[in-house]
């Protein structure tokens, strides 16, 4: 097995400059949150990424297994969390809670979508959701030799300007196109690049300033909402678990804001 308390000088790190911590996720810079359906190499990406080796454990109050590992890369210590495989974020079950729950108020650095470059159409819902709630992500196409073997061409330049962030290619069991992630996640964790994500517009006038009406109230009563357009969207739609979080405060613990005592109800709710 890697030793990845040691790597970092082997003939396949050093072209990366890339040093793996593996279990050691302590002082951390930057947080990386990998997002991603089951099956589309997320985890070999992870261990590309890391070394290896993960820190296994629960996420709070949950059975779903947490994975955490880290590397350095560029001067710069990245915490890599392995969010739950899911096909979308609407919290229909409880990976899609834990991984909504991390990207929207875990406010990570930067979100690794990972899609199978051999069925991306399947692929892109989730990365959509995710577009929504965050605007810094990256998304790796993945399996882009199995796509190639099966005569599919990926063209991820203008798929990077549809969506309005970085879609790399990769074969991250080959290590295959990890330079190019790794330079634009470290672009995106510094701010070096400020991307604008592409997100969707209702064409209905009304239904667009009901949104507004009902973002501003949320944020009345959850003033550090990173993203209250979101939380209105899904309110509209009836999500329970988060109207459940909102009638019983979670969603503003979950943002660390301090709600006001006589807060007013949603009329919504």
């Amino acid at each position: 097995m890697h030793d990845a308390a040691t790597c970092g000088t082997c003939r396949a790190c050093e072209p990366l400059d890339l040093l793996r911590f593996g279990l050691d996720t302590a002082a951390y810079d930057h947080v990386i949150a990998l997002a991603g359906n089951p099956n589309t190499g997320k985890s070999t990406l992870f261990n590309a990424l890391t070394g290896l080796r993960q820190h296994v454990g629960n996420w709070p109050g949950k059975t779903v297994v947490r994975a955490e590992g880290a590397f350095r890369y560029q001067g710069a210590k990245y915490k890599v969390v392995d969010l739950p495989g899911t096909y979308s974020l609407l919290s229909y079950s409880v990976d899609e809670e834990v991984a909504r729950d991390f990207i929207l108020f875990g406010r990570p650095s930067v979100t690794i979508v990972v899609t199978d470059a051999t069925c991306l159409e399947r692929n892109l819902n989730l990365v959509l959701q995710v577009l929504e709630i965050t605007d810094r992500a990256v998304v790796a196409l993945n399996l882009v030799d199995e796509a190639e073997r099966q005569g599919i061409r990926v063209d991820a330049s203008t798929l990077s300007e549809d969506l309005g962030v970085p879609a790399i290619p990769i074969a991250a069991r080959y290590r295959r196109g990890l330079p190019e992630l790794l330079q634009a996640t470290h672009a995106v964790a510094t701010g070096i690049a400020r991307l604008s994500p592409k997100r969707l517009r209702y064409t209905d006038d009304r239904l667009e300033e009901a949104i507004a009406k009902l973002e501003q109230e949320v944020l009345q009563i959850f003033p550090d909402l990173p993203n209250a357009r979101w939380v209105a969207l899904r309110l509209l739609e009836g999500d329970e678990s988060v109207l459940q979080e909102v009638r019983n405060g979670t969603l503003g613990r979950l943002t660390h804001s301090t709600a006001p005592q006589n807060r007013t109800e949603l009329r919504v709710l």
